[in-house]
């Protein structure tokens, strides 16, 4: 049974960075492309970036050049630095997983994943 735990969420002010992990248990993570979405009250779940278990990333156009997306197949975490908070990047962000046999491909659509963790609250004030 494959289980993602999310951490590292909180309190900031704009223009600070905050790092979240998401810890994967079960499955073999070796072949989990993973992605982290995000949903802020009363809007839609939302493509932030994602990782193919190759190492290749795609991040979504509101966070391009501010997040970055990491994984450590020794710990068998994904991360996500995110710089350059704003306020608009208030949201439960979520840590997905789904096995797949490419090496090079992420996804950016929820149904195409399978796990996910049950989010970390980020907040962040101007």
């Amino acid at each position: 049974q494959v289980q993602l735990l999310e951490s590292g969420g909180g309190l900031v002010q704009a223009g600070a960075s905050l790092r979240l992990s998401c810890a994967a248990s079960g499955g073999t993570f070796s072949r989990f492309a993973m992605g982290w979405f995000r949903q802020a009250p009363e809007k839609e779940r939302e493509f932030v970036a994602a990782i193919s278990w190759g190492g290749w990333t795609g991040n979504a156009d509101a966070v391009k050049d501010r997040f970055a997306i990491s994984r450590d197949g020794a710990k068998k975490m994904v991360y996500l630095q995110m710089n350059s908070l704003k306020p608009e990047d208030t949201a439960v962000y979520y840590c997905a997983a789904v096995t797949t046999t490419a090496r090079t491909s992420y996804y950016v659509r929820e149904n195409q994943y399978i796990y996910w963790g049950q989010g970390t609250q980020v907040t962040v004030s101007s």
